[in-house]
C-alpha cells in the first residue's frame, strides 16, 4: 500500500515531535503493509513550508529508517489567499514529488469565494488538486455537493482511513461514503500525526472497503491510484 498523506517528519508541523517518534511511526507503517509514504508538512499561516530544508529532513528520517518504507515529499497545502496566488505562479513547490499533483486542505471555518475560479485555473494548468479529508471539514459537510462538483471538474479527492472506521464521527464515515458511492473519492490515506490518536494504519479501512464496495476498489484506492499519482498517472476511476 502507498499512503499519500501523513505528518511523519519531526518538529516542522502538529505531527511528531522527535526523531524518534518519526522513525516509530515509519516501522508502525511499514508492519501494516505500507510500503511508501509521502511526507505532508503543513503549510499555512502557522507552518513556513521550505522545501530545501524538508527534503534534507526526509533523507534524514529514510537513513534512519533504512529501505522501508520509502519516503517521498508532498505538502498539506492550506488554501488561504496568499497560498492561492502563489501556487498558481510555482506548484512545483508543493507538489508531491515531481509531479503535478497537490493535496489541497480546506480551511474548517472558511472557504473563500474564489476556489471555484482556482481548481479551475489549476487544472487548466495541468495540475491536479487533490481535496484531502473533505469528509471532515465542518463546511463540506453541510454542503458536500460541492465535492462532488470538484471531482467532476477534474479534482481528485482523498478520504482520511479512520473515518471508514469510526474514528471521525457517524457524519464524517455517512460522507466517506457518499463519496465512494458517488465514484468521488480516488485515495484513502492516513492523515498521520503520532502512532497513537493519528496512527499511520491503512489497513484496516482497506478491510472495510473491500467488505463494502470489492476487493478491486480497495486495491484502487490504497495502491493503484496512489502509484499512478507517484508515476504521474492518469488516476482510475472506479
Amino acid at each position: 500500500m502507498i499512503d499519500i498523506h501523513c505528518h511523519i517528519l519531526p518538529e516542522v508541523d502538529d505531527g511528531p515531535k522527535s526523531w524518534e517518534t518519526a522513525e516509530a511511526m515509519c516501522r508502525m507503517a511499514a508492519q501494516d503493509g505500507i510500503e511508501h509514504m509521502v511526507a505532508t508538512p503543513h503549510a499555512n499561516d502557522r507552518y513556513y513550508y521550505d522545501r530545501a530544508y524538508l527534503t534534507s529532513l526526509l533523507q534524514q528520517l529514510q537513513q534512519r529508517v533504512g529501505p522501508s518504507p520509502r519516503l517521498s515529499l508532498g505538502c498539506d497545502f492550506h488554501l488561504s489567499f496568499e497560498n492561492m496566488q502563489a501556487a498558481l505562479q510555482a506548484p512545483e513547490r508543493w507538489c508531491i514529488a515531481n509531479t503535478r499533483y497537490l493535496l489541497v486542505e480546506f480551511n474548517n471555518f472558511n472557504i473563500p469565494p474564489q476556489i471555484d475560479e482556482w481548481l479551475a485555473n489549476m487544472c487548466t494548468i495541468e495540475v491536479t488538486p487533490i481535496i484531502t479529508h473533505p469528509e471532515r471539514n465542518p463546511i463540506l459537510q453541510k454542503t458536500p455537493e460541492r465535492v462532488l462538483q470538484w471531482a467532476a471538474g477534474g479534482c481528485a479527492v482523498q478520504v482520511t482511513a479512520s473515518a471508514l472506521t469510526g474514528s471521525w464521527g457517524d457524519r464524517a464515515g455517512q460522507l466517506a461514503r457518499q463519496f465512494m458511492k458517488k465514484k468521488a473519492a480516488h485515495f484513502l490515506a492516513t492523515d498521520a500525526h503520532d502512532t497513537v490518536r493519528r496512527p499511520p494504519i491503512l489497513s484496516q479501512a482497506r478491510k472495510v472497503v473491500e467488505k463494502e464496495y470489492g476487493a478491486e476498489v480497495a486495491r484502487a484506492l490504497v495502491e493503484e491510484n496512489p502509484a499512478s499519482v507517484l508515476a504521474n498517472r492518469t488516476l482510475k476511476v472506479f
